[in-house]
Order: structure tokens, then sequence, then C-alpha cells
């Protein structure tokens, strides 16, 4: 008897004084979402919630363990920057993508914030990912940080929807 796989969308998302968990099935193929991780001129698309950029020319990524990742990403109607950076901890094509974030003029108190997210072929052109972000966030900022992920991953997913339109459309 095979596992039933979920829908698209959110399976579950938890937060906690440990971090954040969520699960999220994507409508495209794993490939893609991992490259949506990898790739700045993907990656600019999604991180952010709703009214935020990145412009693509402060978006950069070496993804290779060690290597290293930013972007200036621009916030609400006064386009405040808060630049992000890190290095990648963990990369395996198509399957894993493991980063340090690290927010500008942000001094944080104990072990690095990890995010990381791996990714699951459900052999039928979908995708399960589960994110995780660890380090040492108070619960409550965890609370916050987790629903900016899931506006983050909603975006993400129009950004693959999108994607693969045209993909389909240049057919």
């Amino acid at each position: 008897m095979t596992e039933p796989t979920p829908a698209e969308g959110v399976v579950s998302a938890r937060s906690d004084a440990d971090g954040i968990v969520i699960v999220r099935v994507f409508d495209a193929p794993r490939e893609l979402v991992f490259k949506a991780w990898t790739e700045p001129e993907r990656f600019a698309t999604w991180f952010g919630e709703h009214g935020s950029s990145i412009p693509l020319e402060t978006a950069s990524m070496d993804p290779r363990p060690g290597g290293a990742w930013s972007a200036v990403m621009l916030h609400g109607p006064e386009r405040m920057e808060i630049p992000f950076s890190g290095t990648f901890r963990e990369v395996v094509e198509p399957a894993v993508v493991e980063l340090v974030l690290e927010v500008a003029g942000e001094a944080l108190q104990g072990p690095p914030e990890v995010m990381r997210a791996e990714f699951r072929d459900l052999d039928d052109g979908r995708t399960e990912m589960t994110f995780t972000q660890r380090g040492s966030l108070p619960a409550d900022e965890y609370s916050r940080a987790m629903r900016g992920s899931l506006i983050f991953f909603d975006r993400l997913a129009d950004h693959l929807t999108e994607e693969l339109k045209a993909r389909h459309d240049g057919d």
C-alpha cells in the first residue's frame, strides 16, 4: 500500500522555543524548487513578504558548502533596506539546502540561525519541502518568523507556477 500524498499547500507548520518546522507541497518538480533556493534570479522573486522585493543586483549566491549568499530586501512603503547574508552549510542537489542566516545590525547571542530545506520528490511532478529554522531566537520571534516564512512560501509557490506556465507557453 502506498502512502497518500498531500495536496499542494501547507501540510503542517509549527514554532516553539526550538525553532520552526514547516512542511509544504509545491506543484513543481524537485529540481525547480531546489533552483529557487540556489539561483539569485529565482530567489529574489520569492524571498520576502508581500510588498517587499529584492533587486536582482543585490542578490548573490555561491551554493556550495562554505559559499556565501546575500540579498537586500526592500520592505514596506518606505522601502526600508534589510540586508540578509550568510553561508551555505550543506548543498545536495536537488535534495537539500542548508544555510546560515544573518541579518545585518542584529547581534545574536548563542548559536547561529540556520535554515534548512529538504526536498522530496512525490513522483507526480510535485515536491514536498520540509523547512526548519533553528538557532537562538526567542520563542515569540520564532512565531513571527514562521508567519513570515509561510508568506515567503506562498510567494515561492506563485513563482514556481509562473515559471512552469512560462515554460508551457513557450512549448
